[in-house]
């Protein structure tokens, strides 16, 4: 048996060419390990064999294999750390070339492992506010046995854990502005649950909880019926439902008059508060919903420049319907507009535009929207140079796609005097580098947030917290030649009504503790430092290089070596000079 440690940013790729990784990989035996206060570190540990398949365990439950006798492998921490301890299990997920790869934090308790395989574990020590700074000792031990035998202890791994007296943040209060979008639906749909049902609702709870853990600032709230028509589903061969429906319920009384119910809508926001999501509402349907009119996504509005799709219920006829005139539709966007007033929400709403393409029909639809909304205020994730040049009137936030922030980086600055809003970038399906698919590098998740620093902007955005396909533990490669695997997602739906989170996950949330201590570290008057490390860390003299026009390759562009990151943590005891 083959043990080993490897630093957190590993990565296993299962290739049953590769008969000798399980020896190779497992060559340290001793990881030193540091961390701030409200912090966390975290590392893996593997575990192979040369010879014969076994079972890893990583709790004391009484345990036989199924399958008849097999050597069972029990995984335990040992630590005088006075640190909460996460150990979990490792899952594969193939990638679109089939190969598994290590990705998902498992909510399972033992995995089958084959000859020559690896089981990678993550082992994540979390030190609060409360404990004495100093350094501290820990051992992974291995126990093994078949059937009735006794267990002996076969392996002994060691750690030193060194906690420094800064202190992070807690997550509510980081400055790092993350914005993953929420797709609700989708969510209800995995666990086979209804629509804003006390269950869908008790999910919701847990996967906001999640999104809290990493900072997230903003709610995701769709108010009409599928804005993104679908993610345009119906051009696959295989379809998955990745439909999005509207959290307000509406009813037309027998008289005309139109009820509308935002009670889901607050509990969502309100459930939100509760775990520190407070600084954005985003309401997506109100303009800039994509249009496929040959399937049947088309608009429905007479006379509207937007294929806004509002759906109620008609109390005389016992159907539902959907709103196609413009008074009806503008009543509707005035009491929605009246409701965030009255709930003291408004200076947080953000009404978005996800990419938009033809600016004229853009000005057109918000100029209608301004005028039904007056307060209403806007949000653009842009993917064409031309709209950042165009600096069109209402739009509060810009998020420019990677490639733009990276080709009109100055008209960006410029803009950034004139509009007092937050300036995120997202990357997508594009660009190749940095991302966080399945195949990204791993250290491509952490550069995220010191690229937002490297640029002075506010944060990063994402589409794709929860947009997975119908089984995407079974197969999360979906349309591959446009979202490469792992493009829909940063968690997994797991069994117990939690989500599994990835390594991804955790990398982003490496990043963006990072970019925490760096303006902790600016605070303190060590700006000098944290630009020094940033210079060791990015390659390019501009950020125009950044485009794929520049030809540059991902290591010309950032580094790949963890320990040039890592020396951020170095900046309080001045080793950085």
């Amino acid at each position: 048996m083959n043990c080993g440690l490897q630093k957190m940013f590993y990565k296993y790729v299962w290739s049953s060419n590769w008969w000798n990784q399980g020896r190779e990989d497992t060559q340290v035996k001793h990881l030193e390990l540091r961390c701030c206060k409200n912090d966390s570190a975290a590392f893996q540990a593997l575990i192979s064999s040369d010879q014969e398949d076994m079972l890893v365990t990583i709790n004391r439950d009484a345990l036989l294999w199924k399958g008849g006798p097999i050597k069972i492998v029990r995984c335990e921490v040992e630590t005088d750390a006075p640190c909460k301890i996460d150990l979990q299990l490792i899952g594969l997920i193939e990638d679109d070339n089939r190969v598994m790869t290590s990705d998902v934090l498992l909510d399972e308790p033992y995995q089958l492992l084959r000859k020559r395989q690896i089981q990678p574990l993550w082992v994540e020590l979390y030190a609060d506010d409360s404990v004495v700074s100093g350094q501290y000792e820990g051992k992974l031990k291995f126990y093994t046995h078949t059937m009735f035998e006794d267990e002996v202890l076969e392996k002994e791994l060691t750690f030193r854990l060194t906690i420094s007296e800064q202190v992070l943040p807690e997550p509510q209060n980081y400055t790092f502005v993350l914005d993953l979008w929420q797709h609700n639906c989708n969510i209800a749909r995995k666990y086979d649950v209804s629509y804003w049902s006390e269950e869908h609702f008790t999910l919701l709870d847990s996967y906001l909880h999640s999104l809290s853990q990493l900072g997230q600032k903003a709610l995701t709230l769709v108010v009409s019926e599928e804005p993104w028509s679908g993610q345009r589903s119906f051009i696959d061969a295989e379809p998955s439902d990745l439909n999005e429906y509207s959290i307000v319920q509406i009813v037309r009384r027998s008289d005309g008059r139109f009820d509308y119910d935002f009670t889901h809508l607050d509990r969502y926001v309100e459930i939100g508060e509760k775990h520190g999501i407070c600084k954005e509402i985003e309401v997506f349907g109100l303009i800039n919903i994509l249009k496929h009119e040959d399937e049947g996504f088309g608009g429905v509005v007479d006379d509207y420049p937007d294929a806004i799709r509002v759906r109620y219920y008609d109390e005389e006829t016992g159907s539902y319907k959907f709103i196609r005139n413009k008074s009806d539709l503008s009543a509707y966007i005035v009491a929605l507009e009246q409701h965030f007033i009255s709930k003291n929400w408004i200076d947080r709403v953000r009404v978005v535009a996800d990419e938009p393409a033809d600016i004229c029909l853009f000005e057109e639809s918000l100029a209608c929207l301004r005028d039904m909304a007056p307060s209403f205020r806007y949000k653009a994730a842009i993917n064409h140079t031309e709209f950042i040049r165009k600096h069109i009137k209402g739009i509060v936030d810009y998020v420019p796609v990677l490639d733009c922030a990276a080709e009109e980086f100055e008209q960006l600055k410029q803009l950034r005097e004139d509009v007092k809003g937050t300036f995120t970038f997202y990357v997508c399906c594009s660009p190749e580098k940095p991302n966080t698919f399945l195949s990204s590098p791993s250290i491509e998740s952490r550069v995220i947030p010191w690229l937002a620093e490297k640029l002075k902007l506010d944060g990063f955005l994402r589409w794709n917290y929860t947009v997975w396909p119908d089984k995407p533990l079974e197969r999360l490669s979906y349309r591959p030649l446009i979202w490469k695997a792992g493009d829909t997602n940063f968690v997994y739906p797991g069994k117990r009504g939690k989500p599994l989170l990835s390594l991804r996950y955790k990398w982003l949330q490496r990043g963006i503790r990072d970019y925490e201590y760096m303006q902790i570290a600016k605070q303190n008057g060590q700006e000098e430092q944290v630009e020094k490390i940033l210079q060791q860390v990015f390659r390019f003299d501009h950020p125009r290089e950044l485009a794929p026009s520049s030809g540059k390759t991902a290591m010309q562009l950032y580094s790949f070596n963890i320990e040039d990151y890592d020396r951020l943590y170095e900046i309080e005891n001045g080793q950085t000079e």
